[in-house]
């Protein structure tokens, strides 16, 4: 494997998008454990990009084998097994290019010292250390936000899907790139009106696209009730009655 250093030059593709402005990179981690502390380590990683407050295709998703075994209270978070991961690259094989999608953007993590931490831990584990997350990201935690905008109520992922109408049915165990996925639809909807960072003439364009719901795609269809001649007949006279009030009357017209 080449150095860290040399394998840290960035694409001049890559380097474009990065220099996009409001270029935002919405995160999530799945561990062996809770503390990294304690030897635990990064086991899945989830990503997906904002532009201008506009998902893009570009994603970062991998499972990584984190040498060691993981809790079984973590497993029944996520349920990753060590099984699973016994084929899957080290960390040190995913470096770069985890570190070149995320340098240069806006991190948008829920409850970020937790993800930070870990990812701190990893960067430091490398041959070659390159630093902090803080070094080359900025970072804006959901969490603390949405605890400013809703004190005194839960705000869980699964909490704030529920308040702001984002379907996460599907949702039944924790998963890296699935969370990142929600919770863009999450920031997006609670931030509606946080749209400084644009430059003047693509603020009307981003606030059309700031909210964003999932809608169950295997939902029932909606009943579609017709109203009866009697119902038709009563409409017809209340717009007569109005026409006659008002000397006009647009629905008749």
């Amino acid at each position: 494997m080449t150095t860290l250093l040399v394998a840290l030059n960035i694409s001049n593709k890559t380097e474009k998008v990065m220099r996009k402005k409001g270029r935002q990179v919405v995160l999530d981690t799945e561990t062996t454990g809770i503390n990294p502390k304690e030897g635990h380590r990064i086991i899945e990683i989830g990503c997906v990009e904002l532009v201008n407050r506009r998902l893009t295709d570009r994603q970062f998703h991998m499972y990584i084998n984190p040498e060691r075994q993981i809790d079984q209270g973590a497993v029944e978070v996520h349920g990753i097994t060590s099984d699973f991961l016994q084929d899957k690259p080290l960390f040190k094989d995913v470096a770069e290019d985890f570190i070149e999608f995320i340098r240069g953007a806006e991190l948008v993590i829920h409850n970020a010292p937790f993800d930070v931490g870990f990812m701190d831990h990893e960067f430091s584990l490398l041959k070659q250390p390159i630093g902090k997350t803080e070094d080359f990201c900025t970072v804006f935690d959901s969490l603390v936000y949405a605890r400013k905008k809703h004190p005194g109520q839960r705000n869980s992922l699964d909490a704030l899907c529920k308040r702001y109408g984002i379907d996460n049915s599907h949702r039944d165990l924790h998963g890296a790139l699935l969370d990142a996925e929600i919770l863009s639809d999450v920031y997006l909807l609670m931030t509606g009106g946080q749209l400084s960072m644009l430059e003047e003439d693509s603020l009307s364009e981003a606030a059309v696209g700031s909210v964003i719901q999932r809608i169950s795609s295997d939902r029932e269809p909606l009943n579609i009730i017709q109203c009866t001649d009697e119902e038709l007949l009563e409409h017809q006279k209340t717009l007569e009655m109005l026409e006659k009030s008002s000397g006009a009357c647009l629905w008749i017209q």
